[in-house]
């Protein structure tokens, strides 16, 4: 059973979006519960769901305390922070922007980013409401064999806005190391004996799941393990090489860092940055596009790997 599940501190930092050091933190301090299994630490994946209940229903003063300790990296936006012309939100969960943004702090002195690591769906929401300043997209339409435009057309509706490319990226399914089971296409999901392990509705790969899914006429429901979700690319990953499932969908960046994993490719995602038009002109905002197309922070991606950056910083599309 997926309640079940025996995390490590890494995958319990990966589903949380936080540091793995702040993870023994918290088992230090008792606010989530963790053991010892020989000289490893060892987390339920139920404690984890409890402690971020807890977290979700604590008091103002506690959720003071949590937006001291980087409220974006809990998914939590304050559009307070956000009216400061000080204080940059990026909406996404790729490591690039991570890169990305101590970029942005290097070269604009003075300036702070945040990450809030929401996937797709709702980070062009929060853009639309006013909430962040950045929202990233990776969302395939079915109907049209796009990414992103269509998405940014229904999402923010009467904004303005700008879609610049990040990268590509090879999206595909995550099975067992030989695959044992010869998973190789989406077709290959209708078969009963396969399970998944799925990802958070709102995220690009969740919802590239679901748009192959309708245009196959499948109902995810019939497919086994299509209702339990983790949180991350890792976690994915981690869950198929434990045994826990038979196949998951990320990308083969990811599937290079967790052992007894083959990649199957499936098609190649653009990954993409959307913002308010009216921002385009702001020293800042120029400040970023020309971090982007820098030949020393695509040599930094480039080293990383798993990148396309072809297109990297080119504006793809003003809607």
């Amino acid at each position: 059973m997926l309640e079940n599940t025996v995390l490590t501190p890494q995958e319990v930092a990966e589903m949380l979006k936080i540091a793995k050091n702040t993870v023994y933190e918290l088992i230090k301090r008792g606010e989530l519960n963790g053991y010892k299994v020989g000289k490893k630490i060892r987390v339920d994946l139920k404690d984890v769901e409890i402690y971020k209940n807890k977290t979700k229903n604590n008091s103002t003063d506690n959720f003071n305390s949590v937006k001291n300790d980087k409220l974006a990296s809990l998914n939590i936006f304050d559009p307070q922070n956000n009216s400061n012309s000080s204080e940059l939100v990026i909406c996404g969960q790729d490591v690039l922007l991570d890169i990305l943004s101590r970029y942005i702090e290097f070269h604009s002195p003075g300036i702070r980013t945040f990450r809030s690591y929401v996937g797709s769906y709702n980070g062009l929401l929060a853009l639309y409401l006013g909430k962040v300043q950045v929202a990233t997209s990776h969302l395939w339409d079915g109907d049209t064999n796009q990414y992103n435009i269509p998405f940014v057309r229904r999402l923010v509706p009467g904004i303005p806005t700008v879609i610049i490319h990040l990268a590509c990226r090879m999206e595909g399914f995550y099975v067992q190391k030989g695959n044992p089971k010869n998973i190789k296409t989406w077709e290959d999901l209708k078969r009963p004996d396969i399970s998944i392990i799925n990802r958070e509705k709102g995220c690009g790969v969740r919802i590239l799941l679901d748009e192959h899914l309708r245009l196959l006429n499948i109902e995810g429901t019939n497919i086994s393990g299509y209702n339990r979700e983790c949180f991350s690319h890792l976690a994915a990953a981690s869950n198929v090489a434990r045994g826990g499932a038979d196949a998951a969908i990320g990308n083969e960046k990811t599937s290079l860092q967790v052992k007894n994993i083959d990649f199957i490719p499936l098609q190649k995602e653009r990954y993409e940055l959307v913002l308010k038009k009216e921002d385009l002109n702001k020293p800042l905002f120029k400040s970023i596009i020309n971090i982007l197309r820098s030949d020393e922070f695509k040599s930094e991606l480039l080293g990383i790997g798993g990148y396309d950056l072809t297109e990297t910083g080119n504006i793809i599309a003003e809607l």
